[in-house]
Order: structure tokens, then C-alpha cells, then sequence
């Protein structure tokens, strides 16, 4: 009787081990033929390319968690800068105070050309800082295939297999300037759309401190996280869904990082082009008289 049960038993063990080798078989066929880096080259090659055109302008809802609490905005791509509203705090709507302090602040920007000119520059200093980070991603990093994810909303595109990838960085990679340097002490895994040549998820961790400046300027302490997701937002745009930071570290050897914050971007939708800052804030408060009207609220909680 010992002896018949210890051999159904090896038997059942040999299956259960066939079928786990088998679908390690089927999940490493699925991966591309094309040497990782190569394929992370073509992506960001994409993703730069696509940086570059005149996208199709948006409208659509943040909310923003910090420790201090969260806040929810609408904002409208214009000519001019980015024009973003608050429409609540804590998931609470604004009081009167409030919505006065934000007009004014909307309408004192839409009448300042100067103002707009500054807003528009940082933003423009914003995405060339992120531009170099990922412009390096192909030489600062070794890459090797790990699996692959079903796209889903918020995530690449809706029955797109994906494709992820692990890095770890190249020892043989010298950063340009301390923009880069991040890179040198960053791993984590990569998920790429290959049928797009998109990138639909960083997700990269600390695993040792990082000077930036050479450590002159200060540095990023172990442990910090950074985590962005794309999506096609159905109109074969694709835009950040989510994004998480999570860091600590010192500047100038005496001032403090502390940055922890989720970001989530949901409801995007495309508006005309050519829109001026004052028409995007038009837009933004009759979006949000429409979200109030239908229940809606962009997730304000009532």
C-alpha cells in the first residue's frame, strides 16, 4: 500500500513539474527573437520620435497623493503652457475662499505674457530632462528578458501582449552630466509594447546612494522608487497613467529630500488645437460645471 501511494505520488509530482516546464516553454516563446537591447533602442527611438511631433492636445484629471494629503486638478494642453484647476482638496470641493483664490491666480496668468513665458519655459526644461534620462536608458542599462503582461486600461494597450524586461546598469556607462547620474545606482524591470514601440511601465528602485553633481550638489539615498505608466488613451496617443516617487536624500549637503507622491491621470479626452491659456481655463471651468452636474465630480467624494 506504501509503496503503490509513493508511486502515485512520484507520478503526480512528475506531472505537476511537466506542466510547470512546459509553461516556462510557452512564456519564454512568447518573447521576442530580438536581442533586449536592441529592442529597448528601437523603443525609446519611438518614444523620442513621438516626443517631438505636435501630439494631439488633451484635457484630463489628476489627483495627486502626498503625505500632506491629495488634491485634484483638470488640466487642458494649450499653445501657451499647460493650464491645470484645482477642483478639490481631500476629495472635498473647494471652498468659496478657495475657488476665489484659484480664479485669481488663472486669470492673473492668463493676462501675463511674461508669466506664461516663464510656465512655458520650465515645462520645456521639464520635458528635455526627461528626454535625456530616457535618450540614455539604451546605454545605461544591460537588459534581459523576464516575461510578458497583458495590456489593460492605464497600462499599454487593451489586448496587446507585453513585454517585460529587467535592467540593471551598465558598468561600462559614464554619465554626460548629473541628469544621468540617477542611472548609475537604479534596477528594475521594463515593460515595453513591441507591436507599438512603446514604453508602458519604468519601474526602477535605489539599490545603493547616488551623488548627483558628482556629489557636490547631494544625493539620493538607497531605497527610492520611481514608477511611470503609459497608455494608449484611445485615440493612439499614448500618456502617462500613473506615476510614483519616492525618495529621500540631501541637496547643497544641508537641505533635505523628501518626496513621496502617487499621481494618477484618468479621463483624457482631445480638445481643439490652437487653444490659447485663457480658452483652455474656459474649458476647464465648463468641464468642471459638467463633472458636478453628472454626479461625477472627478472623484470627489460628497
Amino acid at each position: 500500500m506504501k509503496t503503490g501511494s509513493g508511486s502515485y505520488s512520484m507520478v503526480r509530482t512528475a506531472k505537476i513539474a511537466s506542466v510547470l516546464w512546459l509553461s516556462q516553454i510557452a512564456a519564454a516563446a512568447q518573447l521576442p527573437s530580438t536581442p533586449p537591447a536592441e529592442l529597448v533602442r528601437k523603443t525609446v527611438q519611438n518614444e523620442v520620435r513621438a516626443s517631438q511631433q505636435d501630439p494631439v492636445p488633451h484635457m484630463f484629471v489628476s489627483r495627486k497623493e502626498t503625505r500632506g494629503g491629495s488634491q485634484t486638478k483638470l488640466y487642458c494642453e494649450t499653445k501657451d503652457a499647460m493650464a491645470g484647476m484645482a477642483i478639490a482638496y481631500d476629495d472635498k470641493p473647494l471652498t468659496p475662499e478657495q475657488r476665489q483664490v484659484e480664479d485669481t491666480r488663472l486669470r492673473d496668468l492668463a493676462n501675463s505674457p511674461e508669466e506664461l513665458r516663464k510656465k512655458r519655459q520650465r515645462e520645456k526644461e521639464d520635458a528635455e530632462r526627461v528626454s535625456r534620462i530616457v535618450k540614455a536608458m539604451p546605454d545605461a542599462f544591460l537588459y534581459e528578458y523576464d516575461s510578458t503582461e497583458a495590456g489593460k486600461p492605464g497600462l499599454g494597450k487593451v489586448g496587446t501582449e507585453l513585454v517585460r524586461l529587467k535592467f540593471r546598469p551598465n558598468p561600462k556607462y559614464e554619465p554626460p552630466t548629473h541628469t544621468e547620474q540617477v542611472l548609475a545606482g537604479m534596477q528594475g524591470t521594463l515593460l515595453i509594447d513591441p507591436t507599438s514601440d512603446r514604453i508602458a511601465r519604468i519601474d526602477g528602485t535605489l539599490f545603493k546612494e547616488v551623488g548627483f553633481g558628482w556629489g557636490i550638489l547631494g544625493h539620493l539615498d538607497k531605497g527610492g522608487r520611481f514608477l511611470v505608466e503609459q497608455a494608449d488613451v484611445g485615440d493612439g496617443t499614448w500618456d502617462i497613467q500613473r506615476m510614483t516617487l519616492s525618495f529621500t536624500g540631501k541637496i547643497l549637503f544641508f537641505k533635505k529630500i523628501d518626496i513621496k507622491s502617487t499621481e494618477t491621470f484618468t479621463d483624457f479626452h482631445p480638445v481643439p488645437r490652437g487653444l490659447s491659456f485663457a480658452q483652455g481655463v474656459e474649458m476647464l471651468k465648463k468641464q468642471e460645471s459638467v463633472l458636478a452636474e453628472d454626479g461625477r465630480g472627478a472623484g470627489i467624494r460628497k
